[in-house]
């Protein structure tokens, strides 16, 4: 398993509004779908780690 990338604070804020989302889905109940908003949250991740990946 690799690092976990250091996040812009764009990223970060992306991040928080996803896992924010996913809260008020849940509240929503127990069966709601929330593998796209799971996939956005991966997507910003690995934009992280290839930006990493480049500025070395």
């Amino acid at each position: 398993m690799t690092a976990e990338p250091r996040l812009t604070a764009a990223e970060k804020a992306r991040v928080a509004w996803y896992v924010g989302r996913m809260c008020k889905r849940q509240l929503a109940g127990d069966n709601v779908h929330q593998a796209d908003l799971q996939r956005k949250v991966e997507r910003v991740i690995d934009g992280a780690r290839k930006r990493e990946e480049k500025s070395k």
